[in-house]
C-alpha cells in the first residue's frame, strides 16, 4: 500500500435546523468493519501523537472538534492533511507512518479502527519500518 491509498472520505450529511448528522457505516462509506472506536482529546498545546505505523490496521481519523494536521509517509512519499470538518474523515491504510500535531485547543481525534488492540501489530521505530518497507518494494 501507498501513501496515495490515504485520502479523505467525504461522510454523509444531513443538515437540519436543528443540528446537522454526519454517520459511518462499515463497509459502506469505509473499506472495512469497525472494530475498536478510540479519540484523543485534552492534548496540551505543542504535544505530538501518533509516531508509529501499522503492519494491518485500516482506521479512518476524524476531527470531531476543532482541528490538527496528520503527517503521512509511506517510505517513499510524504504529505500532510489538515483535518477540520466533522463530516470528512482521512483513511489511513496499513504500512503508513503517521505523526499527528498542531492540535487546536478543544481538539477531538476520533479514530475507527479494523481490528482491537494488538501491540504487535505496530511499528513504534521508524528505522525498523523504513526497512520492512524496503523489503516489501523489492
Amino acid at each position: 500500500m501507498s501513501i496515495q491509498d490515504c485520502n479523505i472520505i467525504d461522510l454523509p450529511r444531513i443538515t437540519d435546523p436543528r443540528g446537522n448528522l454526519t454517520f459511518v457505516e462499515a463497509n459502506r462509506h469505509i473499506p472495512y468493519d469497525i472494530r475498536r472506536v478510540y479519540y484523543l482529546y485534552d492534548v496540551p498545546g505543542g504535544a505530538e501523537r501518533g509516531g508509529h505505523a501499522h503492519k494491518a490496521l485500516h482506521q479512518l481519523i476524524i476531527a470531531m472538534s476543532g482541528s490538527f494536521d496528520i503527517h503521512l509517509d509511506d517510505g517513499c512519499a510524504k504529505k500532510t492533511i489538515h483535518l477540520n470538518r466533522s463530516y470528512n474523515g482521512l483513511y489511513v491504510c496499513p504500512m503508513i507512518w503517521r505523526e499527528i500535531d498542531n492540535f487546536s485547543s478543544g481538539a477531538v481525534c476520533m479514530v475507527l479502527a479494523s481490528d482491537y488492540y494488538d501491540e504487535s501489530d505496530y511499528y513504534r521505530n521508524y528505522s525498523t519500518f523504513i526497512i520492512d518497507v524496503k523489503k516489501t518494494v523489492k
